[in-house]
Formats: C-alpha cells, sequence, structure tokens
C-alpha cells in the first residue's frame, strides 16, 4: 500500500482477511459459476449442432444401407451398416440390419453375432430373437434355435412367422406335437398363409402317423385298426379294399357307430347299391340321428326314381345338418322326378353356380336345360345345354392331356408287353 493515510498493520489485515476468508470464497465460487454459464451460451449450441450434425449424417448413412439391403445389393449394405456399428457402436438396429445382410450373405456366424449384440442393446427388439433363431437353425443348432424363437413368440405373441418358425424348429427336433400346436396358432393368425398351411398340414400327418403306429403295436386286432385301414383304401379308391376292412372291423364291434355308413358308402363307390342300402338303414336303426345315412339313403332312393322318398329323406337330414354336399342337386333331381320344375329349376340353377364338384355342375347344367324346355324357357334351356356342351368338351380335354402327362412321365405303360408263345 503507497501513502501514510492508507499502511494497515500486518496483524490486522491478517484478521481481515481470516474474517472475509469464507465471504471471499463465495464470492469466487459464485464468479466462476457466472463466467462457466456465460461460457456455455457461446459452447453448448456449438456442441448440441455438432451432435445433431454427427446424428443426422449416421441417420443417412443408415437409410443408404438400408435402400442398399432392400434392392439386393449385399456387399455395399453390409459396408454401410459395418461404418455405422463402429462409429455409433449402441446403434441397435443397424446390428440388428447387419445381421440380417451377414445372414443373406451365408455368413451366419457374423449374423449370429450381430444379432447377439442387437439383443444386449436392446433385449426386446422386435425379430432380432426370431432372425437369431433362424441362423441358428441354418447351422443346424435346433436347441439354440428353438430357444431364440421360443423369446420371440414369447415377446410378440400375435407374430405368425414366429410361430411358423417354431413349429418348423420343433418338426426337425421331431416334436410334431409341439410343432403342430405352434403352426396351429400361427395358422389362427394368418389362416391364408400358404407357407404355414403347408407346415401345419405336415406337422398334423406326422402326429396322426404316429398315433395310429402307436395304436397299431398297443392293439393290432382292434376294430380302429381295421377302420384306419378301410378309410386308407378309401382315400386311394381302392373301394373293394376299404369294403374288407370295414366289415373286418363292424365283424369286431357291430353295434359300433359310424362304421355302416361309412361301409354303406363304400358300397355305393363300387356300384353295389342294395349292400349300400342295407348298411345305410342298419346305421339308422344302431344310431336314428346319423344324417349322413338318412341323406344318402335319400340319393339312392332318387337314383331309383322315388323322388317321394328321397325328397322327404334329403329334407329331414338337411333340417338336422344345412349345407350338405350337393343337396341342391339332389333337391332339384327329386323334384324333377315329382313335376316340380319351379322348384326344381332353382335348386339346379344354385347347384350349377356354387357347387365344387365338376361333375355335379355339369349334370346340374344338363337337368337345367331339360327342366327349362319343360317350363317353356326356351332361351335358357338352349344356353344351359350350351353350357352343359362347353363343360362337358372341357373335361374330355382335361381327362387327353392328364393321360398324355402320364404317358409321358411312364413311357413303360403304353409299351405293348411281349407276348409269351407257350401262355401259363
Amino acid at each position: 500500500m503507497s501513502g501514510p493515510g492508507f499502511r494497515i498493520p500486518y496483524v490486522k489485515l491478517m484478521m481481515f482477511l481470516a474474517k472475509h476468508r469464507l465471504s471471499l470464497r463465495n464470492s469466487l465460487y459464485s464468479l466462476t459459476l457466472a463466467i462457466l454459464f456465460c461460457l456455455s451460451l457461446v459452447c453448448l449450441p456449438l456442441i448440441l449442432c455438432s451432435r445433431v450434425a454427427a446424428q443426422s449424417a449416421v441417420e443417412a448413412q443408415f437409410a443408404l444401407a438400408t435402400q442398399a439391403m432392400q434392392s439386393g445389393n449385399l456387399d455395399s449394405a453390409a459396408n454401410g451398416f459395418a461404418a455405422i456399428v463402429k462409429q455409433s457402436p449402441a446403434f441397435a438396429e443397424a446390428h440388428f440390419n447387419l445381421g440380417l445382410v451377414r445372414e443373406e450373405q451365408g455368413k451366419y456366424d457374423e449374423a449370429i453375432a450381430s444379432f447377439q449384440k442387437a439383443l444386449a442393446l436392446k433385449p426386446r427388439l422386435h425379430g432380432a430373437n426370431l432372425f437369431l433363431g433362424i441362423t441358428e437353425f441354418r447351422l443346424n443348432h435346433l436347441e439354440k434355435a428353438h430357444a431364440a424363437v421360443a423369446k420371440e413368440t414369447a415377446g410378440y405373441p400375435k407374430d405368425a412367422s414366429a410361430w411358423m418358425w417354431l413349429g418348423v424348429v420343433c418338426l426337425a427336433q421331431d416334436k410334431p406335437e409341439e410343432a403342430a400346436d405352434a403352426l396351429d396358432r400361427a395358422a389362427r393368425l394368418k389362416p391364408d398363409d400358404g407357407d404355414i398351411l403347408y407346415h401345419r398340414g405336415r406337422a398334423h400327418l406326422l402326429v396322426s402317423k404316429n398315433s395310429y403306429a402307436r395304436m397299431f403295436k398297443v392293439d393290432p386286432g382292434s376294430w380302429r385298426v381295421h377302420r384306419v385301414l378301410a378309410q386308407a383304401n378309401a382315400e386311394a379308391d381302392r373301394h373293394v379294399e376299404a369294403i374288407a376292412e370295414y366289415e373286418a372291423a363292424i365283424k369286431l364291434a357291430p353295434t359300433q357307430p359310424g362304421l355302416h355308413e361309412e361301409l354303406g358308402s363304400e358300397y355305393r363307390n363300387a356300384n353295389k347299391i342294395p349292400e349300400a342300402e342295407q348298411a345305410f338303414q342298419r346305421e339308422l336303426e344302431l344310431d336314428p340321428n346319423n344324417v349322413l345315412a338318412r341323406y344318402k339313403l335319400g340319393a339312392i332312393a332318387i337314383e331309383q326314381g322315388d323322388g317321394a322318398k328321397g325328397k322327404e329323406l334329403i329334407e329331414a337330414a338337411l333340417r338336422e345338418k344345412p349345407g350338405l354336399i350337393h343337396s341342391d342337386y339332389n333337391l332339384g333331381r327329386a323334384e324333377m322326378l315329382l313335376g316340380e320344375d319351379a322348384s326344381a329349376a332353382e335348386h339346379l340353377q344354385h347347384a350349377a353356380t356354387t357347387d365344387t364338384d365338376s361333375d355335379v355342375v355339369e349334370q346340374a347344367w344338363y337337368q337345367l336345360g331339360t327342366v327349362y324346355r319343360r317350363l317353356h324357357r326356351m332361351d335358357e334351356a338352349r344356353n344351359a345345354m350350351e353350357t352343359f356342351q362347353r363343360l362337358k368338351d372341357e373335361g374330355a380335354k382335361r381327362s387327353q392331356q392328364s393321360l398324355e402327362n402320364y404317358r409321358k412321365a411312364h413311357p413303360e405303360a403304353s409299351e405293348p408287353k411281349p407276348t409269351s408263345d407257350n401262355p401259363q
């Protein structure tokens, strides 16, 4: 200090500093904060702008890589996503997309690593567990595949693809019952998906096959075994063999409901009409509520020219179970026999336009031509007969094409067999 009036003794100076040290420190702290705040007003916008610019650059890079992936340019996509995860290692979606590209490239180990990284960053990332499971499946790591896809179905129970893949993995693990359950769930979510329907059919076929195999093993002499064999023969159009198996089943279980009705159907397919009629009547004695036996008896009555009996039986069956197959055609035929032509025309028109059996549709148009003539509706009669002839010609052409295709596939079938000079 200069000047005599401003000299302060040393001790008093120390006492002053000691007294005001705390307030001085607080003042310095406040001053420092003020300075930092002022600096932040200048620096923070610069930092934020830098971060926004970097984020925008990553987003643009991600969009380009995704576009390359969707275009099938896998190398470009892989390079783009690899650069992104290197720059932004916490970007879960970039790891996921890189995994998708690696899986598509057949680099399954790298794909698995990318999917696992994505899940580590975002455990509920939709699709990551699914594609991890699919990739493990490609490497035949079935247990790991099952665990991953099961997590996807647990996290996203409405994802039909996840349930389908769980079913596919279960089929590969020889677990058809579990596969059928998973694929049933998938089918409920996407009823018309061709892939789901295909795998679901496989699963249920295996379940059925395993069930029958166990049944044969447990009780090879059971009437049920004969019934299954009969049904298999019937589906293969081996009607004589089917009849033999049904008869064997009935011998073991003569009062079992359903057996006589199924036997009657095979008799009818084999053109053994009296035997078929007897079998259906026996079925109704055992089970008066068997709608199919009653309906089929009605169809036989119509074929035998008894329109009144046929119509009565068919209408009784339809009251119990509306919409039975070919019911409009059969009712129309019955009504033609009874001379109820207007009603017959309505039923036959419905059969001609809605029935799914091409033979029934063809015959419905023929009968329509006849009944329209009776009703003096000549233009409609002519159109009906033209439609019948066109369908008949188309059917003949298809049959000829099928025969030619068979001959091409089995040339040995069309070669003449050598004759023997000494026939046995």
